[in-house]
């Protein structure tokens, strides 16, 4: 990414509004580490280690199930990232050429919601780090420290965020590689390779946690493509982002098991990282803690796009300046500090439950956006209309959309198993989460069906002069 010169400021001054041509910049290789460096983090570090603790799978069968779902599901977030260049918006603003400028809050609502969530979440960790580092901070002036770092990376905007991952990925990728080598390089448990085995419904409940976790990020990937030439096309913000996005899953959760598995059966995992990597271990934990709190920060960005975006909505000659951004950051912060703060202690393991259960919203949404952007409209959206207040050729409400995407979410009930519901037939394969799959066979097809005629007449409206 080229410097920053006077033009340029330091803090990013576009929110939800189109990015022109004149101002892209950046490479495809930024979104590779972007998402790479993201993914090292003891987050997918404490999932992969549910592998062996949890689904009681062996290495070889663990790390085979963990590749897989990854690299399946690594395909939905980067057909959704690749669409950036191409709009030149935050992938929520998009949704209005899907929804309808009215139709897309309810899906901008969710996913503040999850950004939120995982803001909270992620400070609340944030603490308990700083508290295992320096004991004698304490546990509320921690919280505050990792919120108010966040947030200023957040605020700071979409610039910062990537130069913070590029460096993020030579130092996280370098510190996990030598955790591998130190531990490979010490003795190990006899039962290193023996403990656990093959299980169709623990590989399966791996698998599907791995593509889970890939569909989570589709909601926000643009945002951080937006910025890229037009010209750079389809296929090398896909590949940078896929390679990213499923390398740095693949190994986060692949040293989560591996440390699992080279300590007593039943450590805590973030336990068993510090024990099985010695030396290393407190130096990992200073780097986790830096890397919650610049991932993090996308979480606040994320969520103030989302915020402005349904505000937008109903002004729609409204363009938000940066002072809105900054203000709202800090109303986001002040409210997420004082639930972080009286959070219980097993506050993180809720919230990671409840926003579990909301990737049940975000399966169709994904289905919908895909089949939308890459087979019906291949691309070619008219971004006037995205903005005018009554939708333009999207016009207010797309029911087409709608219809799919609550059926979509009504038909994978009946196969949900998560912390807040679990349907009637969620336990066909036991701890597996199946409902995802249900919702991808039902809401490609019914969309696709029900938008082609629809599409078909806002192409001519297009033609008639609607489009800028």
């Amino acid at each position: 990414m080229p410097q920053m010169s006077r033009q340029d400021p330091l803090i990013e001054h576009h929110t939800v509004d189109y990015v022109p041509l004149a101002e892209r910049h950046g490479k495809a290789r930024d979104l590779f580490t972007l998402w790479f460096s993201t993914n090292i983090a003891p987050l997918p570090i404490v999932t992969g280690a549910m592998v062996a603790q949890v689904f009681h799978l062996n290495l070889l069968w663990g790390l085979l199930a963990i590749a897989l779902g990854h690299l399946l599901g690594g395909v939905v977030i980067a057909l959704a990232s690749a669409q950036g260049p191409r709009m030149g918006i935050p992938q929520m603003v998009q949704s209005r050429g899907q929804f309808g400028r009215y139709g897309a809050l309810l899906i901008v609502f969710f996913a503040a919601l999850i950004y939120i969530g995982f803001f909270i979440s992620n400070i609340v960790l944030a603490g308990k780090s700083i508290v295992g580092i320096v004991p004698s901070v304490p546990v509320p002036a921690s919280i505050l420290i990792g919120a108010l770092s966040a947030t200023a990376i957040g605020v700071i905007g979409y610039r910062f965020i990537h130069a913070l991952n590029r460096i993020g990925t030579w130092v996280m990728g370098s510190a996990l590689l030598a955790g591998f080598v130190y531990i490979f390089a010490h003795d190990l448990p006899a039962d290193f390779l023996t403990r656990g085995g093959f299980n169709a419904a623990g590989w399966l409940a791996t698998v599907s946690l791995g593509i889970i976790w890939q569909i989570s990020f589709s909601p926000y990937t643009s945002d951080y493509s937006r910025y890229l030439p037009a010209d750079i096309g389809i296929t090398r913000p896909f590949i940078a982002t896929y390679l990213g996005a499923t390398l740095g899953t693949i190994l986060s959760f692949a040293f989560g098991l591996v440390a699992a598995l080279a300590t007593p059966e039943g450590t805590e995992a973030m336990v068993a990282v510090k024990q099985a990597t010695g030396a290393l271990g407190p130096i990992l934990m200073v780097l986790f803690l830096l890397n919650i709190i610049s991932h993090n920060a996308l979480n606040l960005y994320g969520a103030v796009l989302s915020i402005i975006t349904s505000i937008q909505t109903f002004a729609s000659h409204w363009t938000p300046s940066i002072k809105v951004r900054v203000v709202l950051s800090g109303i986001i912060l002040a409210g997420c500090c004082v639930v972080a703060l009286g959070a219980s202690a097993d506050f993180i393991a809720q919230f990671i439950g409840l926003i579990l259960a909301l990737l049940l919203v975000l399966v169709p949404w994904a289905s919908i956006n895909l089949i939308d952007f890459y087979i019906i409209k291949r691309g070619v959206y008219d971004i006037a209309s995205i903005f005018q207040a009554d939708g333009g050729v999207y016009g207010r409400f797309n029911l087409h959309a709608i219809v799919a995407y609550f059926i979509g979410i009504l038909v994978q009930l009946p196969f949900a198993n998560t912390s807040l519901y679990v349907g009637p037939w969620a336990n066909l394969v036991d701890g597996a989460d199946l409902s995802w799959l249900v919702g991808l066979a039902v809401t490609c097809p019914l969309y696709y069906c029900l938008a082609t005629r629809k599409h078909t007449q806002n192409v001519r409206a297009v033609k008639l002069g609607y489009s800028d």
